[in-house]
């Protein structure tokens, strides 16, 4: 069983020492919370602080250090007492872009996977009145995934990997991936709101 070497509350002191911007930090927390999602979804449910610390951590130096995405984060995670195996986590999420160490585990595959699709699908919920995915449907996903104008730093190469990587439709996909994000997205909202952003 992975468990993580630093706590939460570490784990998003960590965070917020490299990053600032609202953006950077919703994303984050929306990450973790769809990786906690996937854990007890799949069967590693004892798995799930492991699973959404990673998440929480996976874009530490993108803020900061954009040029050096994946490249950085050893370091400040390192420093961040932050164990090997989930340095390995953090930075084959970048796998193919900015990092050479590739997604073996199914964890490591659903954050591959999951972290493009969740901007795609918060880009898109933004569009809608609710500003919300509570009402978000796994057809609109696909309408936006198919306009490569719409969120286009959005690597549709990346998601339909992380699908195959995983052995999924990209319905599928969508589906659990709005699940996930209807799951946390109350608490993201609040712990935000804490924040002061």
């Amino acid at each position: 069983m992975r468990t993580s070497t630093i706590t939460r509350e570490q784990a998003l002191e960590l965070l917020r020492t490299y990053n600032k911007e609202a953006f950077h930090i919703q994303h984050a927390l929306t990450v973790e919370g769809v990786m906690r999602w996937y854990a007890g979804e799949l069967g590693y449910g004892e798995e799930k602080d492991y699973w959404g610390i990673s998440g929480l951590l996976h874009d530490i130096d993108f803020e900061m250090y954009p040029e050096e995405h994946c490249k950085k984060a050893p370091e400040l995670l390192e420093k961040g007492g932050v164990s090997e195996d989930m340095i390995y986590t953090v930075c084959s999420h970048g796998y193919g872009l900015c990092s050479d160490q590739e997604p073996v585990h199914e964890m490591e595959k659903v954050l591959f996977a999951a972290d493009e699709l969740t901007g795609l699908i918060w880009a898109a919920a933004l569009m809608r009145p609710s500003k919300s995915v509570m009402d978000m449907e796994v057809s609109s996903v696909k309408k936006k995934f198919k306009d490569k104008r719409f969120a286009a730093g959005c690597s549709r190469d990346v998601i339909r990997t992380g699908a195959e990587r995983l052995g999924w439709e990209l319905n599928e996909l969508f589906e659990k991936t709005i699940l996930a994000m209807r799951s946390c997205e109350e608490s993201v909202k609040e712990e935000m709101a804490q924040m002061g952003y």
